[in-house]
C-alpha cells in the first residue's frame, strides 16, 4: 500500500491549520513581545533584545568560519578527477594496488582508497560503473533558446560519457507555440549528442496540480520511467537530475554524483545536492539582486558543510528507482525542490539523507528587462523559496501524532521539525530587530530615564559592528568566486562589487524579512500560493 505523501488540498484538519499558522504566529508575536516587555520594563525588552541578537552575533561566527571552510573544499573538490576515480571503480583491486603508495594525494585521496579497498573485497555487491546512466530533466516554461541552449550546452561538455545520458526538455503546454518550436529546434540541434534528447509537454490544467515546476517534473519523471523500460535500461543504476532553464552544471558534477552513488551502499535512500551558486550573470545584474545572489550562494556554500541540516534545494540528483517508488515530486506545492526532502524522509521512514555534492552547479541572478522590474521579480522569488514555511505543517501534522500513527520516532524527528520553525522565524523577525529593536525599549519610555533604555542602541551597534567582521570576511571570499569580469566591463565594476555591500541592511529587511512575513501571513490566513510565477532571466549580450 503506497503512503499518502502529498499535501492536502482543500478543507484542512484542526492540527494541520494550526501549524500553519503557527510560524506567521510566533513571527508577529515576537516583534510584538519586544514592545510589550519594553513597556512593562526597559531592562526587560533590553534583555530580550540582547538575548535574540546575541544568538545572532554566535551564528554571524559561525557563517564566517563555514564559508571559508566550504569555499576551500569546494576549490579541492573541483581540482579532482572524477571521471578517472569513477574509471578506477571498474577496477577496484588493480586500482587500489596502483594508488595506495602513491605520494600524490589530492581531496579525499584516503577515502578513495578505503573506497577502492572495500569494493576490492565486496565485489559484484557495487554497481558496475559502466552500466551507471544518468537523466537530466530541464524544466522550461516560455524560455528562449538564449537560456536554454548554453544549459545543455553545459550537459553535453560534462565529462561523463554523453552516451549514457538521457536528456529530457519538459516544457509547459502553457508556454504556448513559442516554447513548443524551440523545444522541436532544440531537439534537432542536439540530435546524436546524448543517447536521447526527449521531448515531454506538460498538459495545462490537470487536476490535482498547482502550476509549478513539480507537476512538470514528475509527469516527465513518468515518461522517462516508461522510457527506461521500454528500452530495458537498468532502472536500479539510474540517477535523475533536475535542472531549472538557467542552470549550468560545472563539468565535473555528473561523475562526482555517479561516484557516490556507487560507493554508498545505500545509494537508493539519498539525495544528491551541488552547490548552487547564482553567479552566472552576476556581472550583470543590478546591485541589489547581486547582494542577495551571492548571499544565496554563500548559505548554500555553509549548508553543503552542514550535511546534518542540508535539504534539496533547486537542482538535485536522486535515483530513478526510488522517485518511482515514491510517485515523484510532490504536484500541491510551489516549493518542491526543499518539500521532496521531507517527501523522501517519510517515504524511507526516517532512513533517508542528502548527501552534498562539492561540485557547483551554476544559476542565474534574477535580472529583467528594467531596474524596477528586476526589482519585483526579485521579490517574487524569494517570496517563493520562503513559502517553504508550508512544511512546517506537513511535517508538524507527521509529529505531532499519535505514537501508532508516527512514520519515525518523535526524537529522530523534532530536531528537524524545531530546526525547520526556527529557521523561517528567524528569516521574518532577526533584520528589523536587529535594524530598529535597540530604539524600541527608549522610544516606550520616553518619560523613563532608564540607562539600559537609552544606551540600548549604541549596545546594538557595537554587536553589529563585531558581527559585520562575517560580513567583510564573506565579502572578500565572494569576490574571489565571482567569474572572470567580462571585456564590456572596466574594472571600475570590482569597486562597485564591493560597494554595493552597503545595501545589506536594506536588502534583508525588504527580500528576506518582508519577503518571509508575507508568505507566512498567506498561511496563516488560508489564502495558499499556488502558482509557481516564473521569474525572468534576461540574457545581457
Amino acid at each position: 500500500m503506497r503512503r499518502n505523501l502529498e499535501i492536502p488540498q482543500g478543507k484542512r484538519t484542526k492540527l494541520y491549520r494550526f501549524l500553519e499558522i503557527l510560524p506567521g504566529a510566533i513571527s508577529y508575536g515576537a516583534i510584538i513581545l519586544l514592545f510589550i516587555l519594553s513597556l512593562i520594563d526597559p531592562v526587560l525588552g533590553a534583555v530580550y533584545l540582547f538575548a535574540l541578537i546575541a544568538s545572532t552575533l554566535v551564528k554571524a561566527v559561525g557563517v564566517a568560519y563555514r564559508t571559508v571552510q566550504g569555499y576551500e573544499v569546494i576549490k579541492r573538490a573541483g581540482r579532482v578527477d572524477w571521471h578517472k576515480r569513477v574509471e578506477d571503480l571498474s577496477h577496484p583491486h588493480e586500482a587500489f594496488e596502483r594508488l595506495r603508495d602513491d605520494d600524490n594525494k589530492s581531496y579525499h585521496f584516503d577515502e578513495h582508497i578505503e573506497n577502492l579497498k572495500m569494493m576490492a573485497a565486496m565485489g559484484k555487491e557495487y554497481p558496475n560503473p559502466d552500466k551507471i546512466y544518468h537523466v537530466v530533466i530541464m524544466t522550461a516554461y516560455n524560455e528562449g533558446e538564449d537560456v536554454l541552449g548554453p544549459s545543455i550546452e553545459a550537459v553535453q561538455n560534462t565529462t561523463f560519457p554523453n552516451d549514457r545520458i538521457i536528456f529530457a526538455l519538459a516544457y509547459e503546454e502553457r508556454g504556448g507555440e513559442a516554447i513548443e518550436q524551440t523545444a522541436k529546434h532544440l531537439k534537432a540541434q542536439y540530435k546524436g549528442v546524448f543517447r536521447d534528447f526527449l521531448l515531454v509537454k506538460h498538459p495545462a490544467n490537470l487536476s490535482g496540480e498547482v502550476v509549478g515546476k513539480g507537476p512538470n517534473l514528475t509527469y516527465a519523471g513518468k515518461a522517462v520511467a516508461r522510457y527506461v523500460e521500454e528500452k530495458h535500461l537498468p532502472v536500479e543504476n539510474i540517477i535523475v537530475t533536475s535542472l531549472d532553464s538557467d542552470n549550468h552544471m560545472a563539468s565535473k558534477y555528473l561523475d562526482s554524483v555517479a561516484y557516490e552513488f556507487i560507493t554508498h551502499p545505500n545509494r537508493q535512500r539519498l539525495s544528491y545536492q551541488p552547490v548552487s551558486l547564482f553567479m552566472n550573470n552576476i556581472w550583470d545584474a543590478p546591485a541589489p539582486t547581486r547582494v542577495i545572489a551571492v548571499s544565496n550562494s554563500f548559505f548554500n556554500v555553509i549548508s553543503t558543510m552542514r550535511p546534518h541540516t542540508l535539504r534539496n534545494f533547486a537542482s538535485h540528483s536522486q535515483p530513478l528507482q526510488a522517485l518511482e517508488a515514491m510517485d515523484f515530486w510532490s504536484k500541491r506545492t510551489i516549493v518542491e525542490d526543499g518539500h521532496q526532502y521531507w517527501r523522501s524522509l517519510f517515504f524511507f521512514s526516517g532512513d533517508y539523507s542528502v548527501l552534498p555534492i562539492r561540485i557547483p552547479i551554476y544559476q542565474d541572478a534574477v535580472m529583467d528587462d528594467t531596474f524596477w522590474k528586476t526589482v519585483k521579480a526579485q521579490f517574487i522569488q524569494v517570496r517563493r523559496w520562503y513559502y517553504g514555511a508550508s512544511d512546517v505543517a506537513y511535517v508538524g501534522s507527521r509529529l505531532f501524532v499519535k505514537s501508532g500513527q508516527r512514520i519515525m520516532p518523535f526524537w529522530q524527528l523534532f530536531p528537524k521539525f524545531w530546526r525547520l520553525l526556527d529557521g523561517h522565524i528567524t528569516l521574518a523577525i532577526m533584520a528589523p530587530l536587529i535594524t530598529f529593536g535597540g530604539w524600541v525599549p527608549m522610544i516606550m519610555n520616553l518619560s523613563s530615564h532608564t540607562m539600559v533604555a537609552y544606551n540600548l542602541p549604541n549596545i546594538v551597534s557595537v554587536i553589529e559592528t563585531v558581527a559585520s567582521i562575517g560580513l567583510l570576511i564573506t565579502v572578500l571570499v565572494s569576490f574571489r568566486m565571482l567569474p572572470k569580469r567580462p571585456a564590456r566591463y572596466r574594472k571600475g565594476r570590482n569597486i562597485l562589487m564591493i560597494i554595493q555591500w552597503i545595501l545589506m541592511p536594506i536588502t534583508s529587511i525588504l527580500y528576506q524579512s518582508v519577503a518571509a512575513y508575507y508568505a507566512q501571513t498567506r498561511l496563516m490566513l488560508g489564502k495558499y500560493m499556488e502558482k509557481f510565477d516564473v521569474t525572468r532571466k534576461v540574457i545581457k549580450k
